[in-house]
């Protein structure tokens, strides 16, 4: 059997995707925008995994009931390890349990923390305003560095979004400041104590060694992690092979998701996907409302 099953008509096409943004977070559209894309784009499950918010929920909830969606309840938590930065995709979750909420205010009031420390740091070289800019930008949503960047491109600052990440507030850059964010157990006991399945999201990306890698995941599914993404909207074959032989090592199962922000990124699209390899047992495999669409 191939490791890669075939991809439905059009090429690269699922109609599962766990993982994308909404304007809750730092993505480009509305919640409602989300599913309605999505559900052009061929989704029949979807996810919406906001970072550390689970305030577009009940928008994009009410968007898949008039699209014929099926939305799973997520978020994309960002949590630390061994002094690592890890986000895990918590699907499946309550919105309203008291743990997990108690974690997003927490993460809420970091961020926050975060930002104004990065302004202050602009301000230093002569870089003004942004602090405001962002606030109006973020409104009830979540802070991001991308409403940093987004604030510098509107003032003039930068001429691109990446840019202000390669000048100012990437890291190592002059505006760089280290999060803080909670710790990897707390995280995953929260989502578990709201119901949710934890995925080690975009694993690849966290610029590790094969060996650092190995010992996260072995951590992750200790901690009571369930799946690792092994096919993310970026993905190439030789990505997804390597993250496949990860998963398995750590016996873990895997997820799929296009980590859709915008549509100003062409290259990642709601749906998508490669499909997951038959070699890993999908995340889904209990799900009800996954039936037949493997």
């Amino acid at each position: 059997m191939s490791l890669f099953p075939q991809a439905g008509p059009g090429g690269r096409r699922s109609g599962i995707d766990l993982h994308c943004h909404s304007l809750a977070s730092d993505g480009r559209l509305s919640p409602t925008e989300v599913v309605a894309r999505a559900a052009g784009q061929g989704v029949q499950v979807l996810a919406l995994t906001d970072h550390d918010t689970v305030a577009g929920v009940p928008e994009a909830a009410r968007a898949a009931e008039i699209h014929g969606i099926q939305l799973v309840p997520g978020v994309e938590c960002s949590c630390q390890w061994q002094g690592r930065e890890l986000h895990v995709v918590g699907l499946g979750i309550d919105p309203d349990a008291e743990v997990l909420q108690d974690l997003m205010s927490t993460a809420r009031s970091a961020r926050w923390q975060r930002l104004r420390r990065m302004s202050a740091k602009l301000v230093s070289r002569r870089v003004d305003g942004i602090l405001a800019r962002v606030e109006a930008l973020v409104g009830e949503g979540m802070p991001t560095r991308a409403h940093v960047a987004r604030a510098m491109l509107e003032a003039g600052h930068v001429t691109t979004l990446q840019q202000a990440f390669d000048r100012y507030i990437g890291h190592g850059k002059p505006a760089w400041v280290r999060p803080e964010w909670p710790d990897m157990d707390d995280t995953l006991a929260a989502i578990r104590a709201a119901g949710g399945q934890a995925v080690l999201a975009h694993p690849l990306a966290y610029r590790m060694t094969g060996a650092w890698l190995r010992r996260t995941l072995q951590a992750f599914r200790a901690a009571g992690g369930e799946a690792v993404e092994v096919v993310c909207g970026s993905s190439d074959r030789q990505a997804i092979l390597t993250a496949t032989g990860q998963a398995l090592r750590a016996e873990l199962k895997g997820s799929i998701g296009s980590d859709f922000h915008g549509p100003e990124n062409p290259w990642i699209e709601l749906g998508q996907l490669h499909p997951l390899p038959a070699a890993v047992t999908p995340v889904w495999a209990d799900w009800p409302q996954v039936a037949g669409l493997e």
